[in-house]
């Protein structure tokens, strides 16, 4: 149930000595083809990893034949050594996997290289390529689980994810559990998949399916510099789905990591879905819902177990969405503590006791919905990010 699942991809996770606890560090997908087609997103911040800008460079190539990733350090705002440093691994990566057992012919500008951790500190270079020697020695078709752990930083679990169809799957690795605030893409994320398509099928598939789930979870509106998703094909299963296919193949898959980013957010105790109806355009309801979601009381309030609808209308108040306020209803966990702008049933009826938490918007000005993914701000939360150096 992983990224190696589909057929044509090994994969593979090591200690490089990246991190000082002496966890998996280096991980590494490789395609095997016969297709090496790939789509990919990435952070929409300013400031980008050099990984990320290298590995946007790679994408304009068409092709993508291996993912080098490492945890431990992000290589961003590094300067030009920092790119040459992942231009450095991506060649090395290339050199490694040409004398392989299966030799392939792939050079730097067919390696995708993708990097999480501490920004504002070079890798050290001296452990990285080795463990780029070592990672490919481990590849395997069943490394997947590996590979999912090697990426992990402050994530609990590894996260991984397959959707099957007739013939033919998809499969993902994916981490992060905080910084979960992306533009097209949500910290670093590999999907595979052993159908056959172009890369303007693949890109359609793969935006469609970010733009409905990584791009609507956030835990605390902190916008990383590294996030990457990429989508690979190997075409092994000899099958071609239609773009529709597809494209809910990949959503399923993206939607299932995108709820296991946001379950393992960091000191979360609430999981909350904010659903956002009766909007106007789709841009409302995204913005209403995110506007919620971001807000510090309500997070705050949820933690407490406090049903306060007041703070979550005040936080739509803050908006640009059309709506009339004495005609938005709000519900918790399907108890409608607001209606028309004003208090309605009473708020004691609303339990907040589990972990699972929904809120419910009603903005009475049309027909779009959309919703958003969140998590409370705890103690925990505030101890993890002030002891942490991130």
């Amino acid at each position: 149930m992983t990224v190696t699942h589909p057929k044509g991809f090994r994969a593979s996770g090591v200690a490089a000595g990246l991190k000082a606890n002496g966890n998996p560090d280096v991980a590494l997908v490789v395609n095997d083809g016969p297709d090496f087609t790939a789509a990919g997103v990435f952070t929409g911040n300013r400031v980008k990893a050099a990984p990320v800008l290298w590995s946007q460079q790679v994408l304009k190539g068409g092709i993508v034949r291996a993912v080098v990733l490492n945890s431990g350090g992000a290589n961003a705002c590094t300067g030009p050594q920092g790119f040459q440093d992942t231009h450095a691994t991506a060649e090395h990566t290339a050199t490694v996997l040409r004398g392989g057992p299966k030799p392939q012919l792939i050079g730097a500008g067919d390696v995708a290289v993708c990097s999480t951790g501490l920004i504002g500190e070079l890798l050290p270079m001296d452990k990285l390529l080795p463990g780029v020697n070592a990672a490919a020695k481990s590849l395997k078709a069943d490394g997947g689980p590996a590979a999912a752990e090697a990426i992990m930083t402050t994530d609990t679990v590894p996260k991984n994810a397959v959707v099957e169809r007739d013939g033919w799957s998809v499969g993902g690795i994916a981490k992060g559990a905080g910084m979960l605030a992306p533009a097209l893409a949500t910290m670093l994320v590999v999907i595979t998949t052993d159908a056959s398509a172009n890369n303007e099928v693949l890109d359609a598939a793969l935006r469609e399916a970010t733009r409905v789930t990584f791009d609507r979870i956030d835990a605390d509106g902190c916008m990383s510099t590294n996030d990457t998703v990429l989508l690979l094909a190997s075409g092994a299963s000899d099958r071609q789905p239609t773009q529709e296919e597809l494209t809910a193949a990949v959503t399923e898959v993206c939607h299932d990591l995108a709820q296991q980013l946001i379950a393992d957010a960091e000191g979360a105790t609430k999981h909350i879905a904010i659903e956002v109806k009766g909007a106007a355009t789709e841009a409302d309801a995204v913005e209403v819902g995110r506007t919620v979601c971001r807000n510090n009381l309500v997070k705050t309030a949820l933690f407490g177990n406090d049903p306060n609808w007041g703070r979550i209308l005040a936080a739509v108040g803050t908006t640009q969405a059309r709506f009339e306020p004495d005609r938005v209803d709000v519900a918790i966990n399907d108890v409608w503590i607001c209606k028309g702008g004003a208090a309605a049933e009473d708020r004691s009826k609303v339990d907040l006791s589990g972990r699972d938490v929904k809120i419910t918007v009603n903005l009475r000005e049309g027909e779009m919905e959309a919703t958003i993914w969140t998590t409370d701000l705890s103690h925990a939360y505030v101890h993890e990010n002030s002891a942490y150096s991130s």
